[in-house]
């Protein structure tokens, strides 16, 4: 058995906790079970027990883990809870049976940690359900275990390898794996890609759930701030994370949106969200791109997407769209500024607030204790890359003044200035663009080194809705198409992706092999044409 060695323990030795996934306990199959069903298919096939879709979820990580690091932990209690739908099917939820894994920085009762992917917190054991896990349950789903992540959501530093945690390793993408998964729900995406589960949650503060959906080739939907609580999800920023789903295709996101959507009193941000929630698979068509006018933001293409983002363009022409040129945008790199002020203002108030409610189990009660412990345990937490950022921030002051003033000028330039003005001006009602560029190496060395990035920071800043669809590959990398609305646009945002991946049907499987330079496709174009 590959052990990890312990910093708590200094260089003895001892066994892995029964939560944390292993190589030996999870040994490859000779072969893979075929994939879960669709979360839209589940109730299609009523003999089909909740006991039978979860066994196979839970086959799929067993066979695929060991070489994609996307599981940290499976939930113990995962078949129970599936015995214990079958015993009720009579009161089948919308959810019903469907095998969901959630990202391991959002509580869920039982005994697993939340973790965040920090040996900080391997001990935080709370025993409750975040709200939108309750809500999941509520609808029928069986949680199976908890997503690897970018440790502490990739706030820690500048120079970070996305997909990577202490507690769970790195993430590899299931197309290529030397590739990188991005993050911070770099988990989430890679087991829903690689079939493990139909569905997983991710959260976002700006890009975590639309990137690693884009780059690992599924679809990913980052809702308005404010309609999906984000009570006991560990947090960096309450004024832009929130949690949302990741599919395999843009009906089943509706329906995971509808199930965890709603008002919590213990978030005053969601106070509108039951107003505003809606059931958005039965607000899809396949005709909502016809006569619609959208805005093409050119200021936010290139890196590498540019074919494949004309394809999208010419699919989104035929299905009737009214696509209007958008040339340029000033002021991302002043709403980037103003962002990282209220980013590590936020981090320190938030994660303080959020771990004085943790189990007296854990003993970094603070940031400030947080960066001891790191500190303390170098050899292993900080042996890739640093927290610089975790430092800033520490340092910084609270939410005074200069904080407010940035929050100010970052929300209003992102939104009221920025994508609401882009609609009212071009007279469109959304916004398309290539979501980001395809995956790059995983540097151990360098760190993440990416090519350029679409206009996802824009809705992130100002808390609209951003969904990113497939819209095929670049040399067999998955790339996507944003669709990015107004605020509580959430229904019109994924109907209108919707419609574009009825007609396109660009998502493309995993192959898991080892480089994009193996490939058959790529490797006879990498040898000598002439030979001596």
């Amino acid at each position: 058995m590959t052990q990890r060695i312990d910093p708590r323990t200094e260089t003895r030795r001892r066994p892995q906790p029964a939560w944390l996934l292993g190589a030996a306990l999870l040994g490859a199959c000779a072969t893979i079970p075929p994939a879960p069903a669709p979360v839209s298919a589940q109730n299609a096939v009523p003999a089909e027990t909740a006991e039978a879709r979860t066994r196979a979820a839970l086959d799929r990580i067993e066979a695929l883990n060991p070489r994609l690091n996307a599981v940290i932990a499976v939930d113990p209690t995962a078949l129970e809870q599936a015995r214990a739908l079958d015993r009720i099917r009579r009161a089948r939820g919308p959810l019903f049976g469907l095998p969901i894994l959630i990202k391991d920085n959002i509580e869920a009762a039982g005994p697993l940690p939340t973790t965040a992917g920090s040996l900080a917190l391997a001990d935080n054991v709370t025993d409750r359900d975040a709200p939108l896990v309750a809500r999941l349950r509520a609808a029928g789903a069986v949680i199976v275990g908890k997503a690897n992540l970018s440790e502490w959501a990739n706030i820690r530093s500048n120079n970070s390898v996305s997909g990577w945690s202490a507690i769970g390793g790195q993430t590899r993408n299931p197309h290529f794996l030397d590739r990188n998964a991005c993050g911070s729900s770099s988990g989430s995406g890679a087991a829903v890609a690689s079939g493990m589960v139909p569905a997983a949650i991710g959260t976002e503060t700006d890009g975590s759930i639309t990137c690693p959906a884009a780059i690992n080739g599924i679809v990913g939907f980052k809702p308005t701030v404010g309609l999906v609580s984000r009570t006991h999800v560990v947090p960096i920023s309450h004024s832009q994370d929130t949690p949302g789903p990741m599919t395999r295709n843009v009906r089943d996101a509706a329906l995971v949106l509808a199930a965890i959507a709603g008002s919590d009193p213990a978030d005053p941000a969601t106070a509108d969200a039951d107003a505003r929630r809606e059931d958005y698979a039965a607000r899809l068509s396949a005709d909502s791109l016809r006569g619609t006018r959208l805005g093409v933001m050119r200021f936010a293409t290139g890196f590498g997407t540019d074919a494949a983002f004309e394809a999208a363009l010419a699919t989104l022409r035929a299905q009737g769209a009214v696509l209007v040129e958008i040339a340029e945008f000033e002021g991302r790199p002043e709403i980037g500024r103003n962002e990282l002020i209220v980013l590590l203002r936020e981090l320190k108030a938030d994660l303080n607030a959020y771990l004085a409610t943790t189990p007296s189990t854990v003993r970094t009660r603070s940031l400030a204790d947080i960066i001891a412990f790191n500190r303390e345990h170098a050899d292993v937490e900080l042996a890739l890359f640093g927290q610089e950022l975790f430092e800033q921030a520490q340092a910084a002051p609270g939410l005074d003044e200069d904080y407010r003033r940035a929050r100010e000028t970052s929300l209003r330039m992102a939104g009221p200035e920025g994508i609401d003005r882009l609609l009212r001006e071009h007279d469109v009602v959304a916004l398309v663009g290539p979501t980001m560029p395809p995956a790059w190496p995983i540097d151990a060395v360098n760190g993440d080194q990416i090519s350029g990035g679409g206009a996802g920071s824009l809705a992130a800043v100002a808390g609209y809705p951003h969904l990113t669809v497939p819209m095929g590959a670049v040399r067999g990398l998955p790339v996507g198409l944003s669709f990015i609305g107004p605020k509580w646009s959430d229904a019109l945002v994924l109907s209108l992706g919707y419609a574009y991946e009825q007609a396109s049907q660009r998502r493309i499987e995993p192959r898991l092999q080892a480089s994009v330079e193996e490939s058959p496709e790529i490797a006879p174009l990498l040898r000598p044409a002439l030979r001596n």
